[in-house]
């Protein structure tokens, strides 16, 4: 897996680890909380067969640097820029699952000219009436969180992840799991989420009305992919954020949960490459 080293204002010198396969426009995917790039596995290969695709390990997340910073969208926007800017990427249509598209749609408001395009999967996307629930309220009180974290265990994971599915398949919850296990359950690891979690009040209460009026005059496309069996973020959310969006549409799954890209991998993936590549986005 490469790595780039980020250059320019609080990312300089931070290390980002990503995938990279393909040739053509510009894709990026962005992961979620407690994701890592070689979650994108079951797309990459589709949509690589048209574009250059690009997934990367957010910072405190996979095998990127762990720094100690404040994890809000705010930041890992920047990350994204300083990425684009390493890779010599100009323009670029963004992917992202669950918080990272919640990611996308924070470099895109505050970067619209880089974006051609947004997908947004099983998304959280700030400016909404969701917010998050009760068990990520408990995680962001101060010693409560990190006491809660050493007790997390590859049991504890799985179960958790497998809740996420409409019907579990246990090869994919053990790789969501396992897949550089050590790396990603680390002490700056844990920080990392827990920080990540912390930052999720601001960004998704206390900035809502924000993120509510400059999503409005965001003048480009977007498509939606939901899960209608998502207990994660739940379905309402996604009919919300659709009608919020000055062109956005919405494709919606049937016996889905939290995870498209994978329960429905074919499906999804046929969407993308039509939505992302199939034809030049108007401006």
């Amino acid at each position: 897996m490469p790595q780039l080293r980020l250059r320019g204002g609080e990312v300089d010198g931070l290390a980002l680890n990503y995938l990279v396969e393909g040739r053509g426009p510009a894709v990026v995917l962005v992961h979620g909380l407690g994701g890592f790039a070689e979650s994108w596995r079951h797309n990459i290969g589709s949509l690589a067969a048209r574009a250059t695709v690009y997934a990367i390990d957010l910072p405190g997340f996979g095998r990127s640097a762990k720094p100690r910073a404040v994890y809000s969208l705010a930041f890992f926007a920047r990350t994204l820029h300083a990425f684009l800017d390493g890779v010599g990427v100009t323009h670029a249509s963004l992917v992202g699952h669950s918080l990272g598209a919640a990611v996308a749609v924070t470099y895109a408001l505050t970067r619209p000219a880089r974006v051609e395009r947004l997908a947004l999967l099983s998304g959280c996307v700030p400016g909404f009436a969701w917010r998050p629930g009760w068990r990520a309220r408990v995680m962001a009180t101060p010693g409560v969180g990190e006491a809660l974290a050493l007790c997390g265990c590859a049991a504890l994971y799985r179960a958790a992840i497998a809740k996420c599915f409409h019907a579990p398949a246990p090869e994919e919850v053990a790789f969501l799991v396992g897949c550089e296990y050590a790396a990603r359950t680390s002490a700056a690891a844990r920080a990392a989420w827990l920080g990540t979690v912390r930052s999720l009040a601001a960004d998704f209460v206390d900035r809502r009305v924000d993120y509510r009026r400059a999503i409005a005059t965001l003048d480009l496309p977007v498509l939606l992919v939901h899960g209608r069996q998502d207990p994660a973020i739940p379905a309402a959310h996604c009919a919300d954020v659709a009608a919020g969006f000055p062109r956005a549409s919405a494709r919606w799954l049937d016996a889905c949960g939290h995870f498209p890209h994978i329960e429905h991998a074919q499906v999804v993936n046929g969407w993308l490459a039509d939505f992302l590549v199939g034809r030049p986005a108007p401006r």
